[in-house]
This record gives C-alpha cells, structure tokens and sequence, in this order.
C-alpha cells in the first residue's frame, strides 16, 4: 500500500505574515461590509411581513446578504481567518459588473434601478482595495494543496495558515 507523504511547504510558498496595517485595512473593508449591510438589508427583516414577504429571489439574496453582514462583523474579530469574504464581495461584485452592469452601460440602458445598483455595487472599490491580494495569491492559490487523502493516521496532514 502506498503512503501519501505531505512535505511542509517551501519557504516561498507561505504567506508572509501580514502586517498590522494591512490587517487594520481589512478591518475597514468588514466595517463597509457590516454596517452597508446592516442599513440596507438588515430592515427587511422587520418590515411588514419581513423577508418572507419578499419574491423568492429577492429574499435568498437578502438572507445571502445578511449572513455576509454577519461574517463582515466576525472579520473584525479575526480578519485573517474571514479573508475569503473579501474575495467573494470582490467576486461576486466584479463578475456582476462585467456580466450584468458593463453590457447596460455600454448599451446606454441604465434605469433607475440599474443607477442604483451600479452605485450600490460600486463601494466595493473599498473592498478591492483593502484585500490583500499578494497574500490571496500566495495563500490560496499556489499554496500546496490539502491532500484528498490521509496520511494513514486517519488525519490529513497539513500547514496551519500562517
């Protein structure tokens, strides 16, 4: 039987430590992210008939919505930890803009609601900038990966995030 060996990573490959500055920088992207949340769809909730008064769709997006708040709140706690909702608000906002938003800019079709949405969307420019994307890169992409498989202890082994 062959045995999956796990080596810990080069040096190369960690993610270097962040600093306390850049730490504090995400801190202000969760803030953004709570308390937009907060003021914006956390009401829904106690409006008349609350969520479940929404169409389907819209109350999955401000249920979505309102647990990344929630997380957001979390990310001030232990930034480092919560870092992958930075990536998905980047994401989510960056694919929305290029799928949904560019395609009515260009084609001159922006209506109230799409106005409103646009600029909505567009305070996501705060959490592009305070993710720390050197530190994504090297931390979750060329990072080893977590092995499928035991190292025939019946645990994984694997690095602890730095």
């Amino acid at each position: 039987m062959t045995t999956l060996r796990v080596s810990a990573p080069s040096t190369a490959l960690v993610a270097a430590p962040l600093s306390t500055f850049r730490v504090n920088l995400m801190r202000v992207g969760f803030l953004v992210m709570a308390v937009g949340l907060a003021l914006v769809k956390w009401p829904l909730f106690f409006r008349d008939g609350g969520v479940g008064s929404l169409p389907a769709l819209e109350g999955v997006v401000a249920v979505l919505l309102t647990a990344m708040g929630l997380l957001a709140i979390l990310g001030l706690r232990q930034p480092i930890r919560i870092l992958p909702l930075l990536v998905l608000e980047s994401l989510w906002k960056v694919i929305w803009l290029a799928a949904v938003g560019l395609p009515h800019l260009l084609a001159d079709d922006v209506d109230g609601q799409m106005g409103s949405l646009l600029s909505s969307i567009s305070v996501g420019v705060i959490i592009i900038a305070v993710t720390p994307w050197d530190y994504v890169w090297r931390q979750y992409v060329v990072a080893p990966a977590v092995p499928w498989r035991s190292s025939g202890r019946g645990r994984l082994s694997q690095v602890e995030p730095r």
